[in-house]
């Protein structure tokens, strides 16, 4: 039998390196044997160590390597575990892991910028799409962006906004100036003062948003409907025959941490969706190609699951049912008199919630405002 594996001690550095110690994190690096980390990292530590910098690709290599070494002290970006490699190694290493912060990046500006850091939104772009910054960029809000490159930023917030980029927090070479086109350092955050419209993150954003060939849920029903869905951090969602995925999307837009798998059989739609979700900042939405039921097996077991088409299709309500844990939600939206008549057998047989969501909307009759009826929808929703 192998010996017990030592511990892993990660410590927070900054630009100012081995200096902007404290005196237990220097302790904590001289009594180790192997270093690992970025090779900038590596070069801001003196002194006789196995240096091992980071291999790419870097999570699937971690494994390996903390059973090759003993006595390893992984140096990290300001505090190891805001966005840091302490939050992987922790759920890697558990327990054999002592970490050790410094300032992060964010403490660090907010000081040099008088802003308050409970007040601040915070973006990592770090190996991320530039789209995650749209939904943060709201009138009167400050966000600080990790990773990103200033041109791209400006380029997203527009005439909207005023840049700051941070260079170097804490080291000789720290420079903090309002950015106007000129090359920046990579190891810069950028700070974002935002004064222009935005889109709420309340479901029931406006139809016109999205681009759709018409298989669109209607702005007031895609209300009910995620109010009855029910959307909680971390949870996921089967948005099952998804259209132009605004379910889908309004749910991940309600909190960062939201995930969803939407199935479309169309790949046209289903490359629609990705562009929807690109626009309005959720870029993570996974669509997958397919036709339920069969697009639905080895999928992620979902929290929630919204079935908009497909209804009438045999073995998709059933496959629905049985993927749910228990506390899952569905809930089905039904147009036609047979897709309503397959909703009324299931709540016939597992009862939960059954509404019927008739929408006028005012318009012209000449002179005049008239109201112009929508086709009603039957919404049921049940929790298992």
């Amino acid at each position: 039998m192998s010996p017990a594996p030592s511990d892993v001690v990660v410590v927070g550095i900054g630009a100012d390196g081995w200096d902007g110690l404290s005196p237990a994190a220097q302790r904590a690096v001289s009594r180790s044997r192997v270093l690992m980390g970025s090779r900038r990292q590596l070069d801001l530590v003196p002194g006789e160590f196995e240096r091992v910098a980071w291999p790419s690709p870097l999570v699937p290599a971690l494994p390996e390597l903390f059973e090759k070494y003993r006595d390893v002290c992984v140096l990290a970006s300001g505090d190891p575990m805001f966005h840091g490699i302490g939050t992987t190694l922790v759920r890697l290493l558990g327990e054999r892991v002592t970490v050790i912060p410094h300032p992060s990046s964010v403490s660090l500006a907010c000081a040099r910028l008088g802003w308050a850091l409970n007040e601040v939104e915070v973006v990592s772009l770090v190996a991320r799409s530039i789209d995650l910054l749209r939904p943060v960029l709201t009138p009167g809000r400050r966000v600080l962006v990790l990773g990103g490159d200033p041109a791209a930023v400006a380029e997203v917030v527009g005439a909207d906004g005023q840049i700051v980029v941070l260079e170097q927090l804490g080291g000789s070479a720290e420079r903090v100036y309002p950015w106007s086109g000129q090359d920046s350092d990579p190891l810069c955050v950028i700070a974002v003062e935002y004064r222009g419209s935005a889109l709420s993150r309340v479901p029931g954003l406006p139809d016109d948003v999205y681009e759709s060939d018409g298989q669109l849920t209607k702005r007031e029903v895609r209300a009910i409907s995620l109010s009855r869905l029910a959307p909680l951090p971390g949870q996921l969602l089967w948005d099952v025959g998804s259209g132009a995925g605004s379910i889908a999307i309004e749910w991940a837009r309600t909190h960062p941490t939201c995930r969803v798998i939407a199935i479309e059989q169309s790949a046209e739609r289903a490359e629609r969706i990705a562009g929807n979700a690109a626009s309005l900042g959720v870029p993570g939405v996974e669509v997958h190609i397919g036709r339920a039921p069969d697009a639905l097996e080895g999928l992620e077991k979902p929290d929630a699951i919204f079935v908009g088409g497909g209804v009438t299709v045999p073995g998709v309500m059933q496959a629905c049912w049985d993927a749910l844990a228990s506390g899952g939600r569905l809930v089905v939206n039904a147009v036609t008199l047979e897709s309503e008549a397959v909703v009324a057998q299931w709540y016939a047989r597992l009862g939960g919630d059954l509404v019927r969501i008739a929408v006028n909307r005012g318009s012209a009759v000449g002179k005049f405002t008239g109201w112009r009826p929508h086709m009603p929808v039957t919404t049921w929703s049940v929790t298992k």
